[in-house]
C-alpha cells in the first residue's frame, strides 16, 4: 500500500508573501495540505529575484513550489465574499501583513472566525499584534538588527555591521508557525474550535537564539572560543573546538611538540602555537588524510564549501536534499527537497510554483463547486486576474 502525506485533506489559503508565510505554506505543501496562494494581481515582490525559467524566478519557484494559484484584486468590491466563500471551506488561512491590513480589508480574524469558527489562523509580522510597534514595517534584516544578531556577528569577528546571508527571522518564525498551526489543529480535533495564531518574528527569532543568555546575563565571556577556519592542502574547514581542547589533542595524541614554556608572555605563546597547528593542518594533503585526523582525535569538522558545489556534499546528495522537479519549459530546474522523513508516510515538494491565476478555475471548481461560466464571469468583472502570457482560462 502506497504510504500517504501527513497532511492529506488539509486546505491552506496562503495570502503571505515573501519568505515568512509563503516558507511554512511550501512545507504544509509537502506534507500533503492543498495549498492555495493568493495572490494580487501586482504579484509577490519575490517573483523579482533569481534565476528565471518559464516565467518563475528562483526565489519565489522555491517558495510556491507544489501549490496553487488564485489571483484576486482584494481592491475590488466584489472580492471580499468570494474571499469569504473560500475561507468557509478552509482549514487553515496563512498571511504575513502588517496586522492592521487584513481587517481593513474587512478579513481580520474576528470576521473570518464567524464565517468559519473551524479556521486557524496564522498571522506572521516583524513585531506581533497588539505591542508598541505592531505598524512597523519588518523583513528579516529589520530583526536580525533590532535582536542583536549583527551586532553579536561584527563583535565576534571584528567586522563591520552587516547583514546575515540567509533570512533567519523569516524561517524561525516560519517554522515556529507551522508547530503552532499543527498545534492547533490537534486542538481543533478536541474542541471543534479554531483560533488565532499571532507569531512575532522578533519573539521567534529571541527564542530560537541559543546564545541570547550571554546578553541577558552580561556574560559574553563566559562562552567557549570561537570556532576556528584553517586552510588544509585540499581546502578550508572549520573545526568545532576549542583551540585549547585542539592544542592539547594535537599534543597528546597527534605527537605534535610544543616549544612553548610557562615564561613566555601569553600572547607570543599563543602566536606560536597557532602557527604550529596551521602548519600541522595545511600539510594535510587531501580529505582522506583530514578525515583520518579528525577522526584520530575525534573533533567533529566542515568542509567550507562553495555553495555552488553543494551537489557535491555526500550527505545531500545521498538523502536527496536537492532534487529536480519540471521547469515548465521542457526540462526540469533543481529544488530543495522537504526535509521531513517518515517511517510510515510520505513527504515531499510535489511540483513546480503556479502563475499568477493559473488554478482559478480548478480550485474555484474543486472548493466551492463553480461552473466555468461563473468563474469567467468573475474573470469577467476584474475579481479574478491571472497571467495572461502564461496562463489561459
Amino acid at each position: 500500500m502506497e504510504q500517504q502525506y501527513p497532511l492529506n485533506g488539509l486546505k491552506v489559503l496562503d495570502f503571505s508573501r515573501v519568505l515568512a508565510g509563503p516558507f511554512a505554506g511550501r512545507m504544509l505543501s509537502d506534507l500533503g495540505a492543498d495549498v492555495v496562494k493568493i495572490e494580487p494581481p501586482d504579484g509577490d515582490v519575490t517573483r523579482l529575484w533569481g534565476h528565471v525559467v518559464a516565467g518563475l524566478p528562483g526565489y519565489y519557484h522555491q517558495q510556491n513550489a507544489g501549490k496553487r494559484n488564485v489571483c484576486i484584486d482584494l481592491r475590488n468590491a466584489q472580492s471580499k465574499q468570494l474571499v469569504l466563500d473560500l475561507v468557509a471551506e478552509a482549514d487553515i488561512l496563512i498571511e504575513n501583513y502588517r496586522p492592521d491590513v487584513m481587517p481593513r480589508l474587512g478579513l481580520g480574524f474576528d470576521e473570518l472566525s464567524k464565517v468559519n469558527p473551524r479556521l486557524i489562523m496564522l498571522s506572521i509580522s516583524g513585531f506581533g499584534h497588539g505591542g508598541p510597534e505592531s505598524h512597523r514595517p519588518a523583513y528579516a534584516p529589520i530583526v536580525h538588527a533590532e535582536v542583536g544578531l549583527m551586532h553579536r556577528q561584527a563583535e565576534r569577528n571584528d567586522l563591520p555591521f552587516s547583514d546575515l546571508p540567509l533570512s533567519v527571522a523569516d524561517t524561525n518564525a516560519s517554522l515556529h508557525g507551522l508547530v503552532g498551526l499543527l498545534s492547533a489543529v490537534i486542538m481543533r480535533q478536541q474542541t471543534g474550535a479554531g483560533q488565532h495564531i499571532d507569531i512575532a518574528m522578533v519573539d521567534a527569532t529571541l527564542a530560537t537564539d541559543d546564545q541570547v543568555h550571554y546578553a541577558l546575563e552580561d556574560a559574553e565571556d563566559t562562552g567557549p572560543l570561537r570556532n576556528d577556519t584553517w586552510d588544509t592542502g585540499p581546502g578550508p574547514i572549520l573545526i568545532s573546538a576549542d583551540f585549547r581542547y585542539l592544542w592539547h589533542l594535537l599534543t597528546n595524541q597527534m605527537g605534535v611538540n610544543d616549544p612553548t614554556s610557562k615564561d613566555m608572555p601569553l600572547p607570543e605563546k599563543i602566536r606560536i602555537r597557532r602557527e604550529i597547528v596551521g602548519k600541522y593542518l595545511a600539510n594535510l594533503a587531501s580529505w582522506e588524510a583530514v578525515e583520518e585526523a579528525m577522526a584520530q582525535m575525534n573533533l567533529a569538522w566542515g568542509q567550507v564549501r562553495a555553495p555552488l558545489a553543494l551537489h557535491e556534499q555526500p550527505t545531500l546528495a545521498a538523502r536527496g536534499a536537492i532534487t529536480e522537479v519540471d521547469d515548465r519549459a521542457g526540462g526540469t530546474r533543481p529544488i530543495t527537497q522537504s526535509p521531513y522523513r517518515f517511517s510510515a508516510a510520505r513527504s515531499g515538494v510535489r511540483g513546480p510554483a503556479p502563475h499568477r491565476g493559473e488554478h482559478n478555475i480548478e480550485v474555484l471548481q474543486d472548493w466551492l463547486g463553480r461552473s466555468a461560466a461563473q468563474v469567467q464571469a468573475l474573470h469577467g468583472s476584474g475579481v479574478l486576474q491571472f497571467d495572461e502570457d502564461f496562463v489561459q482560462q
